[in-house]
């Protein structure tokens, strides 16, 4: 596989990982009123799982021969 290709979908799948814990994590705080849609809470929720998310990848991609 062209290794262009593996560091796209590398990325491509982390970014939906990032996507989908972020959501997993903002509902109950939407749902609950811990704030609302737009606030500077729910920027800081996506803001810090995309920083772990980043983190995370990085430190695994050496797994991945990328």
């Amino acid at each position: 596989m062209n290794n262009k290709f593996k560091v796209f979908l590398y990325i491509s799948v982390w970014v939906i990982v990032w996507g989908s814990v972020a959501s997993l994590i903002d509902f109950p705080l939407l749902k609950n009123g811990i704030y609302n849609e737009g606030d500077l809470g729910q920027y800081m929720t996506f803001s810090l799982t995309a920083l772990i998310s980043i983190l995370l990848a990085k430190n695994t991609a050496k797994n991945f021969n990328l």
